[in-house]
């Protein structure tokens, strides 16, 4: 148990094991009787870095408005994909299955992600049925579920896997590449191993493919200017920034989408407002 402030509570736990290695989420509920809607939060950090930790500023702002929250540690790196997401399906599961201990309404649970996490969220919330993130069972005896989620949200998500890998090389090769180009290619093919992986775990290309998903009501905040997130795929047929592309596939495929931009530069505090706003019309 961590530092308890008089609005909420804090208490790490031990969500499922791999070989004896024990993944951990942070879970913070408000006080009270409950039951509280429910926000599970993916860190970020280009699928190899980064832990719940990542998660704390935000969620202390949304459990001060009201909301349990569940930050997450995952596999990630070289576990490759799919792990994250098999941990992130069973993990919303888990907390579905103890919602009664836990003090949260199972019928109103969303997930919100940030980067690379933002892409994880979206791609759990879509394929919340799919057998290759579904496969760790919880426990005998524990109530059926499934990782459906009423509402997704990110933060300026790396929606398009492929795109950004060669957007990351385009730039790289270029006769000043920018700083943040780095080592980002290298962090793709550590996780993601191969371009067609790339573009299967990838919610803008499934939507692109006619592929049937889920489309709960979404959130993109987006920071501005910023070419890491924002930029224009040069092999897509629409001449659309990438936010704007994925929320006019989606808006197609029948889901409800709302970008919010903010200036790049306060954009962790900026998108407090927004994602409060959302769940609060979503969950509350």
């Amino acid at each position: 148990m961590l530092n308890e402030p008089s609005e909420y509570t804090t208490e790490d736990i031990a969500y499922v094991r791999h070989g004896g290695e024990a993944l951990m989420l942070r879970f913070l509920r408000p006080q009270g009787q409950g039951p509280f809607p429910l926000v599970v939060d993916l860190h970020g950090g280009a699928w190899t870095n980064g832990d719940l930790s990542g998660c704390q500023e935000r969620d202390e702002v949304l459990v001060r408005a009201g909301f349990a929250t569940a930050a997450l540690d995952f596999r990630h790196a070289g576990d490759g994909y799919p792990t994250s997401l098999a941990d992130i399906n069973f993990a919303v599961r888990w907390l579905k299955s103890q919602s009664e201990r836990l003090r949260i309404d199972a019928g109103r649970v969303g997930i919100s992600g940030q980067s690379s996490g933002g892409h994880l969220a979206m791609l759990m919330a879509m394929r919340p049925l799919d057998l290759r993130y579904g496969g760790i069972e919880l426990e005998a005896g524990a109530p059926s579920t499934t990782a459906n989620v009423r509402c997704v949200a990110m933060t300026w998500p790396v929606i398009n896997p492929l795109s950004r890998y060669r957007h990351a090389l385009r730039l790289r090769d270029g006769a000043e590449p920018p700083a943040w180009t780095g080592n980002i290619p290298e962090r793709h093919d550590l996780y993601w191993k191969t371009e067609d992986n790339m573009a299967e775990g990838n919610p803008l290309l499934a939507l692109e493919r006619g592929e049937a998903v889920e489309t709960p009501p979404a959130l993109w905040v987006q920071g501005r200017p910023d070419e890491i997130h924002d930029y224009r795929d040069p092999d897509s047929a629409l001449d659309l920034n990438e936010p704007e592309r994925f929320a006019a596939r989606y808006r197609a495929a029948g889901g409800e989408i709302d970008i919010a931009y903010v200036d790049q530069g306060e954009r962790a505090a900026a998108s407090h407002a927004p994602l409060v706003a959302f769940f609060q019309k979503h969950l509350s």
